[in-house]
């Protein structure tokens, strides 16, 4: 009864909303070095913990898939427990832990209750994983295995192949331009030695950052940071990445495949979490192709046209520029057209912007819907997360409506000119042939 007590109160804890609309992110270090970001919200006895470091899959190297495959292998086993010795910890305190990685960062998370026995419990667990993971042969075989069987199935996947080809042809040799769960050929070189090696080169304090949102005390705050990181090694951070390199010019490439639709991906490198055009970017994007049924995009194509079920434009910022992308999937004998209607209403968009209405409107729907995006203390460890990593403002939750607000059409006009070059646009098409589009 008393699990599923606990059970139940994690499930709340989805809806349970900070006391106050705009968070206050307490910032210091650990006797270690590593960056701690704490907020203090009080409603239900929850925490949520994560630990994240420089280690995603753009610190591959050579080895495509490094990243994600160790940190898929922190929890199968532990100082002297196995997956399943692991996982009953958890489970018996009514805890949740995950482990995941992007391009840019690997983390671990913990959700538990903040009960001293239960909270202690789940703490001494997390601290184990983070700084004493197994990688015994056994684990390693199996997920190597269960790796390579994604990636042969992800080539029966038109939207999955086509990301990959898009990503190459933005990025080429950058470290940006693989995927991050690795290729079949790199994967299957690897030995327990290398995922060892990897961790203990990244997995360290110097390049560790701790978040914690949830009812803890500063003190405590402070204590279950010292806790988590004091059994990793100091080492350092890693050199910072590459800058990216931008396209020289267009480029277009179609990949046969047999499907009766075509994915479509347009883009080029686009903006950086510190970027000054930034929420211009971010605005202007919503308007053009970013608002769902609302934007030119989707009213362009689906609305006027019927060319696609959907068509929209999104901004993927990191560390380096991640990719301003444009998509829709369409007919395989409509891809020419539906291009066609894209690259105008892009190029539209470019040498007009919007009108004020639009602008207006985008406001309205950008601040109106905000508060929802961290009204959980999970979803707000995730936005404080995001701030730590890239070391963002502080107030960067305060002042985000503001920011928005400050955004003019004038502005959105001037960035996306600066920002988005139709001349040198990678286009990706993948799917069966537009023999219409080849004449």
């Amino acid at each position: 009864m008393r699990i599923r007590l606990l059970s139940f109160m994690l499930l709340a804890g989805f809806f349970c909303t900070p006391a106050q609309a705009a968070a206050k992110i307490e910032h210091w270090q650990t006797a270690q070095g590593s960056r701690v970001y704490y907020v203090h919200t009080e409603g239900l006895p929850m925490v949520d913990i994560q630990v994240a470091f420089d280690a995603g899959s753009a610190r591959d190297g050579y080895q495509f898939g490094l990243s994600a495959l160790t940190s898929g292998l922190l929890d199968t086993g532990a100082g002297q427990w196995n997956a399943d010795q692991i996982a009953q910890r958890f489970e018996s305190v009514g805890a949740q832990f995950g482990s995941s990685i992007s391009i840019d960062m690997a983390s671990v998370s913990l959700r538990t209750l903040t009960d001293k026995p239960l909270f202690d419990k789940a703490l001494e667990t997390m601290q184990v994983i983070l700084t004493n993971p197994s990688f015994n042969e056994a684990d390693f075989q199996r997920e190597k295995s269960r790796t390579l069987a994604g990636l042969k199935q992800q080539e029966e996947s038109p939207a999955e192949l086509a990301s990959i080809a898009y990503y190459k042809a933005l990025y080429g040799e950058h470290p940006y331009g693989h995927p991050t769960s690795g290729e079949i050929v790199t994967v299957s070189g690897f030995e327990a030695a290398d995922l060892r090696s990897f961790y203990q080169k990244y997995y360290v304090a110097a390049n560790a950052m701790v978040v914690i949102v949830g009812d803890l005390s500063r003190q405590q705050a402070e204590h279950t940071a010292e806790t988590l990181v004091s059994g990793l090694p100091v080492g350092q951070k890693p050199e910072p990445l590459p800058e990216v390199v931008m396209p020289v010019k267009a480029g277009k490439q179609h990949i046969e495949f047999p499907s009766t639709q075509t994915h479509v991906l347009v883009g080029m490198p686009g903006t950086y979490r510190k970027d000054p055009d930034y929420f211009t970017l971010y605005v202007g994007n919503h308007i053009l192709g970013g608002g769902g049924l609302v934007s030119k995009l989707f009213e362009e194509v689906r609305e006027k046209r019927g060319l696609a079920y959907g068509a929209s434009s999104s901004f993927a910022p990191m560390f380096r520029k991640g990719p301003f992308t444009v998509s829709l999937q369409t007919r395989n004998d409509q891809t020419g057209k539906a291009l066609e209607v894209l690259n105008k209403t892009l190029a539209d968009f470019i040498a007009q912007g919007p009108t004020e209405a639009e602008l207006i409107a985008a406001k309205k729907n950008i601040t109106g819907g905000f508060a929802m995006r961290f009204d959980t203390n999970k979803k707000l460890a995730s936005y404080v997360s995001m701030i730590g990593f890239y070391e963002m403002p502080l107030d960067y939750l305060d002042t985000f409506q503001q920011n928005v607000e400050k955004v003019t059409t004038a502005s959105i006009k001037d960035a996306f000119k600066r920002r988005v070059d139709p001349r040198l646009m990678q286009t990706i098409t993948l799917g069966g042939s537009d023999k219409k589009s080849e004449k």
